[in-house]
């Protein structure tokens, strides 16, 4: 989000994709991230920064960051900008015998073993980083997310928005699960990248809290009640100052006051960005309705506190859209009246019928509701079978969805 004007709710969005890069034969992972950018800006870079797109790296040197390079009025206009450098990155990548692969976390990488981190620029990061949590682990260095930047203008906007955000959190995995196979098996978590991230940063517990973030609708509270204990607790650890930013908090949606922006970090990334923008559009519309009191008036979604939230973020990093949700107030809040449980595919049913999504990504949205979590579609591909060669098949075609913008919706 641009520092350059300060935009209010709902008038444009910021969105950044995570991608793996690996061998076009093995699909193993690649660490040539760094080869990538070198490539475009004519030398070792964290950035490469141009018009529409650009592209960044991250703290694993077999990822690369797409990110919008400043708020766009729309998700939409974004797709075809994405897609094009999707393209672009893998025709490059051909030279390393490379290639782009989605979802949230490779299935089989053993990051203990197998990680490198980004040695360039500003590896003093991730150095430090590295020197305080032990970064080779999944939860650090196998996971790919989408982010997702909403503005705000002033103490009240920061406070409805927050409020709306706090309430959708729980839900967005039984939509954008992805990671439900790492080393080779599956795991009992459809978001698996979800359950490692919750607990990567356990140390220094205040940097990730519960995920779901504190009941905090100002900007000055949220400054004295997070951020301050967040610096005081890695003082110990950092001396020398080198995390004390924003960016170190890593709930599931952070305050960004250096671009009055409120960032969604919960979402894994899809198949192909067409999908991670419908979704995206899918919260933002959701996101939008609330704020506007659609179900429930902004007293209500004041008093939520973190417990009963967290409890339906488990479920659904665990069971995704099939998690049974039996808060009834919960419930409640998004206009579901007289029942006192139905499964989260069921809400998100609900909410799709009720909120107002870009023409263009609506189509993708309903089908990606309607099919159900990719984590879901993953499993259900695999027929009960997990093989290194099996799952080298269906990773291949997640690869080809990438490629060629669609969803991945196997014949069962």
């Amino acid at each position: 989000m641009s520092k350059k004007k300060t935009l209010g709710l709902f008038e444009a969005a910021g969105i950044e994709l995570e991608y793996m890069i690996v061998n076009r034969e093995t699909l193993d992972v690649l660490p040539v991230a760094d080869e990538l950018l070198r490539t475009v800006v004519g030398e070792y870079a964290n950035e490469y920064e141009k018009e529409g797109i650009c592209w960044s790296n991250e703290l694993a040197l077999h990822v690369v960051e797409l990110k919008t390079c400043g708020p766009v009025d729309t998700l939409s206009e974004t797709a075809e900008l994405f897609q094009h450098d999707i393209n672009w990155i893998n025709e490059i990548l051909r030279n390393y015998n490379g290639m782009l692969m989605p979802t949230g976390a490779h299935p089989w990488m053993d990051p203990c073993t197998e990680a490198k981190l980004w040695p360039h620029g500003q590896r003093t990061i991730y150095e430090t980083y590295h020197r305080i949590f032990n970064c080779e682990g999944h939860g650090w260095t196998n996971l790919q997310s989408c982010h997702l930047n909403l503005p705000f203008n002033g103490s009240d906007e920061f406070g409805r928005l927050h409020a709306a955000i706090r309430l959708v959190l729980p839900i967005i995995p039984a939509l954008a699960a992805s990671t439900p196979i790492l080393d080779g098996r599956c795991q009992p978590f459809l978001d698996t990248r979800m359950e490692y991230y919750r607990t990567n940063s356990a140390r220094i517990s205040s940097i990730t809290g519960e995920i779901i973030p504190e009941p905090i609708f100002t900007p000055n509270a949220y400054t004295k009640e997070i951020f301050a204990r967040m610096y005081r607790d890695i003082a110990p650890f950092d001396p020398e100052g080198t995390l004390r930013d924003e960016w170190l908090n890593a709930r599931g949606a952070i305050a960004r006051f250096d671009r009055n922006a409120i960032e969604i970090r919960i979402i894994d990334i899809q198949e192909c960005s067409k999908a991670d923008l419908a979704i995206a559009a899918g919260i933002n519309a959701v996101l939008k309705a609330i704020v506007e009191e659609k179900w429930s008036d902004f007293p209500n979604q004041m008093a939520w506190q973190v417990g009963p939230l967290k409890n339906i973020l488990l479920d659904t990093v665990r069971a995704a859209e099939e998690a049974v949700i039996s808060d009834r107030a919960y419930l409640e809040t998004f206009g579901v009246q007289g029942q006192d449980s139905i499964s989260a595919a069921e809400l998100w049913s609900h909410i799709a019928g009720q909120i107002d999504i870009e023409q263009n990504l609506a189509a993708t949205f309903y089908a990606i509701v309607k099919n159900g979590s990719l984590a879901n579609r993953i499993l259900k591909s695999m027929g009960g079978e997990i093989t290194r060669k099996k799952l080298q098949k269906v990773y291949r075609e997640l690869s080809d969805c990438l490629k060629e913008n669609r969803l991945f919706l196997p014949k069962l």
